[in-house]
């Protein structure tokens, strides 16, 4: 069991989502969901929400959270580990931007960032989805091993 409220929810967004679709579909959702996250937050900080902006921006922090804590350094390796570094230097940047006059600009580039793994993500579940498995070989692929 979990000390921390927030890697808990982290941690079961992730397998919540995992297990009702695909992996990779699973990460694309995700991303998705902390990219839109992101944009609430920043919205609201504009509005000075700044109460509803913070739970936004530790909603998106959470996901980005849960999709690191589950890679599978085993299979994934050097791929997981650069992906480990990618979602924490993320969750990092968000929480510095959050609440200074550059929020804008900085959310911009972290939302490009996740916009464009997201599409990398769609592209190898396409990629997976157009190969034709092995016999006995399973779809479900741990995150971070491709």
């Amino acid at each position: 069991m979990m000390h921390n409220p927030m890697a808990y929810m982290a941690n079961q967004a992730y397998r919540g989502a995992a297990t009702s679709v695909p992996p990779l579909k699973a990460i694309s959702m995700l991303l998705g969901g902390a990219i839109t996250f992101l944009q609430k937050a920043l919205t609201a900080q504009e509005a000075r929400r700044f109460e509803e902006g913070h739970e936004h921006l530790m909603k998106a922090t959470a996901i980005l959270r849960g999709l690191s804590h589950n890679l599978d350094f085993t299979k994934g390796g050097a791929v997981a580990e650069r992906l480990f570094q990618t979602y924490n230097a993320l969750i990092l940047a968000s929480l510095k931007a959050y609440g200074r006059p550059h929020a804008r600009e900085s959310f911009r580039r972290i939302i490009a960032g996740l916009t464009e793994l997201r599409e990398a993500w769609e592209s190898v579940d396409t990629t997976v989805r157009g190969a034709k498995p092995a016999p006995g070989d399973s779809s479900r692929k741990g995150h971070g091993s491709p």
